[in-house]
Parts: structure tokens; sequence; C-alpha cells
């Protein structure tokens, strides 16, 4: 849970604003309890409301696209998908002072992971890498473009600034010229030349609910889109230890440079939340540094993999790769 405003423009919401809302627009459900949900989040706050739904309002103006963005396109990935995602019960207007639409989804059941404390993380990674892949496999047509879906050079310069700034922040012991080095390697490879894919786009321990070691559920699709393969591959560092991220690797049969690309686009994302989230978001933090320790462990060293898909595989159905910026305030930074 945050411990501070984490971005400038953030919208108040308490219990008492969601009861409102609820009493207003979904009476049938205005008897049911409202209690806070502790999260690591940092566009949107939950409520669970009753037993089986959750309230999802977004805190900042950006987050808003997220929710027309779901409404859209959940009912239509998750007959394609092998684990159950967000369904939409009840469509939020702006009201009682609320200025932007937020959503009721039925209650998914689990925890999200934690790096370091997997029950069985091989199980885990194949687990991920079976969403991933079905995600990669959807052919619905008129897809937009995905947050951090564009080429790794759109990333470039706040990439830098985050590591010009952690030199300044000498007691998060980043080492900051190993991290310069591993984003020159993502920079010089090959960028992908296929059709873009299917992505989830923000695959962190806090969109996805594990019960038993077992993936059960990935949740916030606010980023979803078509790009780049290698922005999913966030959970090889941003979760799995180095054995279960081998596992990962393989049974998505990622080439060379997707996986450079992919460990670069991990790097870079906690690079910039790092100072931006230091004194606000522990959880966002904790796991930004868990991503840096991971990435610079590797020393760089990329295995090769001997055979597997092409960066050129065509993935069905999609449209051709538009090189775009990242867009604004999905998931910031």
């Amino acid at each position: 849970m945050s411990t501070g405003h984490m971005h400038p423009g953030m919208h108040p919401v308490d219990e008492d604003l969601v009861r409102r809302l609820i009493t207003g627009q979904f009476p049938q459900w205005a008897a049911l309890a409202v209690e806070r949900l502790p999260s690591g989040g940092t566009v949107n706050a939950m409520y669970r409301l009753g037993d089986d739904m959750v309230v999802r309002l977004p805190l900042v103006k950006g987050g808003a696209n997220d929710v027309s963005m779901e409404r859209t396109w959940l009912p239509r990935l998750a007959p394609h998908l092998p684990h159950p995602i967000p369904v939409v019960l009840g469509a939020g207007r702006p009201a009682e002072g609320y200025p932007w639409p937020w959503s009721v989804y039925r209650w998914l059941a689990g925890e999200n992971p934690e790096a370091g404390a997997l029950s069985d993380p091989v199980v885990l990674a194949e687990d991920l890498a079976e969403f991933v892949a079905a995600m990669r496999s959807i052919g619905l047509p008129g897809a937009p473009q995905a947050h951090r879906g564009g080429p790794v050079s759109s990333l470039d310069a706040a990439t830098r600034a985050a590591i010009e700034e952690l030199r300044g922040i000498p007691q998060e012991g980043v080492d900051c010229d190993a991290a310069a080095a591993v984003w020159e390697e993502t920079l010089r490879a090959p960028g992908w030349d296929g059709p873009p894919v299917w992505l989830h786009a923000d695959l962190m321990p806090g969109n996805v609910l594990v019960e038993g070691g077992r993936l059960t559920s990935v949740i916030d699709f606010g980023c979803l889109g078509v790009g780049d393969p290698a922005c999913d591959l966030f959970p090889a560092w941003n979760l799995l230890p180095a054995g279960a991220r081998d596992v990962f690797r393989e049974a998505l049969g990622v080439d060379d440079a997707t996986w450079i690309r992919g460990r670069g686009r991990t790097l870079s994302q906690a690079l910039i939340a790092l100072p931006y989230y230091r004194r606000t978001n522990p959880v966002m933090t904790r796991n930004a540094r868990h991503v840096i320790r991971a990435v610079l462990d590797e020393g760089g060293d990329v295995p090769r993999r001997v055979g597997g898909p092409s960066r050129s595989q065509p993935f069905a159905g999609q449209p051709s790769f538009a090189a775009t910026e990242p867009r604004s305030g999905c998931k910031a930074p």
C-alpha cells in the first residue's frame, strides 16, 4: 500500500465514496460490505464488495482509459485464454464528485506471488508461459497499440534519465555503470520485425494471482494491446528465479534478440520505478530492487538458444507493427 501521493492529480477515494457510488448506481448491491484492499498498484484503488465482487476506481485521469479498454476487450479475450481473467459486472459512471468511469468485477481468488518466496517456481513458470503463449496466439482484429509495446528506443531517454537519477541516490546501491551497459546491449539487439502480437503488457507480480503455487488468474489488462513479444517476458526477471526463468524461456521458444529486449525492458521499468516510487509505494520499490539485482546478476550474459522460432515468425491476424512512444498515464511511470 502506498505511503503518500504517488502521482500528481490523484483523486481522493475512500470507502464512503465507494458506498455512495454503489448506492446511486447499483442499488441492488447497496447493502453489501465495502472494504479497501491493500494493493501495490499505482493507478487504481480496489475495494472488496461483499464476498463475490471488487470495485476498481482509477486514481488518476490516465487510468480512466483503462476502464473502457477492459470493458471492450476482456469479454473478447477470455475465451482464448487458459486462466480466468476479470469479468465486468457493473459499468460505473462519474458521480458524487468522482470524475471518471469505474467498474465492478467478479472477485477472483488467489494471492499475489512474491519473488523469492515461490512454492513451486518451475510450475509457475510453465503456467505463465502458457498464458503468454495463448495471448500471442490470439488473432482478434482491431487491437490497440500496447502500452510499452513499441520499440525499445522509445524508452531510451527515460531509462538514461533514471540511471542518472540513481547515481545521485547512492544508498540504493545500484551499479549504474552495469545497468547502463545492459541497456546499451538492449539498444543494439535487433528489433522485432514480425507482426505485432497480443500482449498483457503489465505482467507484474501484483497482476498475477496464485494458489498452491499454480497460476489461477491474471488481472489488470489496462495496458493490453499488440506489440513486441518481448514486452510479456517481464516475469522472467520480476518474479522467477534463474532455473525457472530458463523453463519460461524454453516453453515460449524465445530467440536471443527477443530475450535481450525483454530483459532490457524489464530493467528499464525497474530503473524508472525505483526513484519514482521509493518514498510512496514499498511494493513497487521492493520489486524494482529485485529486478535490478536479478538482471545485473546475470552479468549481461545471454545464453544462446539453438532452434525455436525466428524473430519474424508470423502470428495470424495482426496488423503491421507501428512504432509508437509508450502512451502516458497507463501504468506510471
